[in-house]
């Protein structure tokens, strides 16, 4: 994971683990292997109430990939968390803070990120165009994006 300001400014407070947290973010590493990651998700999904699990993959060859990725680009929030444990490539999640400011969280194989609900923040892949991650629900129809 790489952490940064996306309008760094020099009396912002490093942007670190403990900030996403003290913004509702959940962050963890686990390893990437089904054996050690599983079980680290089956104790998330019962301490949130998480009943679905899938794995979605998105990369260059994925068909309408520029039209997929362009439903998650713009500025949203969801009825629900947005759960995501990174199996391979990776992807960046701007999301904002409790003082409107943009965190940049780039996410890559072995890390978990939960965004609370309700949470405004945006989705892209980086230049590789490749990531296959799990993903944890409570309910797909919570995971609608509301736009802002």
């Amino acid at each position: 994971m790489h952490l940064d300001w996306l309008e760094p400014q020099s009396y912002y407070p490093t942007l670190d683990v403990e900030h996403l947290r003290r913004n509702g973010v959940t962050y963890q590493r686990l390893e990437v292997d089904a054996h050690a990651f599983q079980p680290a998700l089956d104790a998330l999904a019962r301490e949130r109430g998480y009943v679905e699990q899938d794995i979605v993959e998105l990369g260059p060859q994925t068909e309408d990939l520029e039209a997929i990725c362009a439903k998650f680009v713009g500025e949203h929030h969801h009825t629900d968390d947005e759960v995501r444990f990174v199996l391979a490539g990776a992807g960046i999640f701007d999301i904002r803070d409790e003082s409107d400011r943009w965190m940049r969280v780039t996410v890559e194989a072995g890390d978990l990120i939960v965004v609370p609900q309700e949470r405004y923040h945006r989705f892209t892949l980086t230049d590789a165009k490749q990531i296959r991650c799990v993903r944890l629900f409570k309910d797909r129809g919570g995971w609608v994006p509301h736009y802002r």
